[in-house]
């Protein structure tokens, strides 16, 4: 049933992965290393957590990298509950995805759990082809780190199957690999692993003296007790045990201390048993049976505690041996009795990987020839659409002539009509520059001579208000002049108009301004845009009372985009009607086939949006 799903899954989800933009990459990166830190914390509460956060991101983006996460985390899980054969299944789960989206480095690493769990569950066979079958995907990428780590894996396989040799040769390509990794934290690690390994090889032949120049290899490598207490713990531990063995019992009992101490403060329960054996053992050769059975109890404590099957049945059978009597036979007992369900639980093991191997390997070839016939019932749907295709094109192409034809003839007229209106509104602004001219020279001057005759006269009443028809005649004019961009560039004239009207309570920005090569744009454009920009001002600072106003440019398929807002009371749109300069504006934004629109709500400001052609 599951393989089933995720045939299915497969065919609907993977076609849409999707790239995200980079805060959601940070965001999901983020998601991912809290799950692999809280697994290696064993803190189930948060490894869920990020696994639900993992399979919410795949739904939103139907990214199959992230569902083969999901997948690798739900593995992860169940590891730590000690379900071995779900966190199976989910790692093949994880693989089978990454391999059809071509993820080299994530199917090797998959592979790589997969043969430590079925190294766990005694399918040494089924561990050494996981292992070979991870290595060109891993070769094909070159991570290092993993490589090292398939490498030491296939020495301790070799190990289990009493292949010596080339366990001893799996572990010297090992060391070469490790040699690049980048990280000295993963070099240095994998270095004092490699070491540790090779000594327990030549213990496990009981070679001790042999044995024991890998471990102190090990040991003298510099600072290792403050850099890694756990690995000098272990090859500390190692080295005691060689040299006790040999019959060397001076300061064993002061290092298994030592090392009983470190796990402790390290809180690395699963090698607690270890050590308690150990020192078990060493009491049991000094015939002090209650301390040696002291610590065999803590071991079998820890073993439990833990679910460290090796170090529990070996807990059982050193009691069983300090034991007497009844207590020795509850001893055996347990030992046996734990013995059958491991072997039991072991083979179910085996059989449940076999069966999903097995599944998963038949739904491979399954969906191979559902591929391979639905590519050719695609190849003769291409092939008719191609036929009716051609029947379209040479009925298209006729269409196409004419409708190319009547195009050309719309946008030139559309053309000639921008031109026009280009005119139009250059010969506009000449109307009105004579305009501005005559009222400056000849009313405002007339008016100067009026006003100071009335000041002749002692009529300063009446020559106080002329002045200020003056001064409105003056200011009329000046609006009313054409701006010219000749001599003062567009952009230094709009700088001009902000620092005119700039006040400590008045700030006026401009934006995008730098991002536009303005000396290629028509004058009646940038004209235009001028005084848009001086009326939409002077609104805000006259009449929305604002504090604020911010104008932005930008240039989009050949327009020109002008946005222009303030901070300033607003006014409800649907009651108050555009005033006559808000009118004139839009006029002349629509001359040039431009639109223009207002929003604006009491209390929150006034935005306008205007758009203008550079050309059609």
């Amino acid at each position: 049933m599951r393989i089933l799903f995720f045939s299915i899954l497969l065919t609907t989800c993977f076609a849409y992965g999707q790239k995200k933009d980079s805060s959601n990459q940070k965001e999901i990166k983020r998601i991912i290393d809290n799950g692999i830190n809280a697994y290696f914390r064993k803190d189930t509460f948060v490894l869920q957590k990020s696994l639900k956060r993992v399979l919410y991101e795949y739904g939103s983006t139907k990214d199959s990298v992230l569902l083969a996460k999901y997948y690798h985390f739900k593995a992860l899980n169940n590891k730590l509950l000690y379900q071995k054969d779900s966190a199976y299944y989910y790692y093949q789960e994880s693989k089978n995805i990454s391999k059809i989206i071509n993820d080299s480095l994530e199917v090797g690493r998959r592979l790589l759990s997969i043969a430590i769990l079925q190294k766990e569950a005694k399918d040494v066979l089924g561990g050494e082809i996981s292992l070979i079958e991870a290595l060109p995907y891993l070769e094909a990428v070159k991570p290092y780190r993993y490589l090292r780590s398939v490498y030491i894996e296939l020495g301790l396989v070799s190990e289990e199957l009493n292949q010596k040799e080339e366990a001893v040769s799996y572990y010297k390509k090992a060391l070469k690999v490790n040699e690049k990794v980048d990280s000295d934290y993963h070099r240095e690690r994998g270095y004092l692993f490699i070491q540790n390994n090779l000594g327990l090889l030549y213990q496990k032949q009981s070679q001790h003296r042999k044995a024991i120049t890998y471990f102190k290899r090990g040991l003298e490598f510099d600072k290792i007790e403050q850099k890694y207490p756990l690995i000098y713990a272990l090859l500390l531990e190692n080295q005691t045990y060689s040299e006790f063995s040999e019959g060397n019992m001076e300061n064993v009992l002061l290092r298994y201390n030592e090392v009983l101490k470190i796990r402790e403060v390290s809180k690395n329960n699963e090698e607690i048993s270890t050590v308690h054996i150990n020192i078990s053992n060493y009491y049991r050769k000094l015939k002090n049976i209650d301390l040696a059975i002291f610590h065999a109890e803590k071991a079998l404590k820890s073993a439990k505690e833990t679910h460290n099957n090796a170090r529990w049945l070996a807990s059982l059978e050193l009691l069983s041996k300090l034991s007497k009597g009844e207590k020795s036979k509850i001893y055996i007992g347990d030992y046996i009795h734990l013995n059958d369900s491991l072997l039991q639980k072991e083979r179910s093991l085996k059989n449940q990987f076999a069966k999903i191997r097995y599944e998963t390997d038949k739904k491979e070839k399954e969906n191979e020839v559902l591929k391979t016939e639905n590519e050719k019932k695609q190849e003769e749907i291409v092939r008719q659409k191609q036929q009716k295709l051609i029947g379209w094109l040479l009925a298209v192409t006729a269409f196409l002539g004419m409708g190319f034809t009547a195009t050309v003839f719309i946008f030139r007229r559309r053309k000639l009509l921008y031109q026009a209106q280009l005119q139009k509104a250059h010969a506009r602004e000449q109307e009105r520059k004579q305009i501005a001219k005559a009222l400056h020279d000849e009313v405002a001057g007339d008016l100067r001579l009026l006003h100071k005759k009335l000041e002749k006269s002692a009529l300063l009443e009446e020559a106080k208000k002329l002045d200020a028809v003056k001064e409105n005649v003056r200011n009329l004019s000046h609006q009313l002049s054409s701006v010219s961009f000749k001599k003062v560039g567009f952009k230094d004239q709009l700088i001009n108009l902000v620092s005119d009207y700039f006040e400590p309570n008045f700030r006026i920005l401009l934006r995008g301004l730098d991002d536009q090569d303005w000396s290629t744009m028509n004058s009646a454009v940038k004209r235009l845009l001028y005084i848009c920009i001086r009326e939409s001002i002077q609104n805000s600072k006259k009449h929305a009372q604002a504090t604020e106003v911010v104008v932005t440019f930008s240039v989009h398929k050949k327009n020109v985009l002008l946005n222009i807002t303030d901070n300033g009371v607003g006014f409800d749109t649907t009651i108050r009607k555009k005033g006559i300069g808000l009118h004139n504006l839009q006029e002349r934004v629509e001359e040039l086939q431009g639109t223009f629109s207002i929003e604006s709500t009491v209390g929150n400001g006034t935005k306008t949006d205007i758009q203008i052609p550079l050309d059609v």
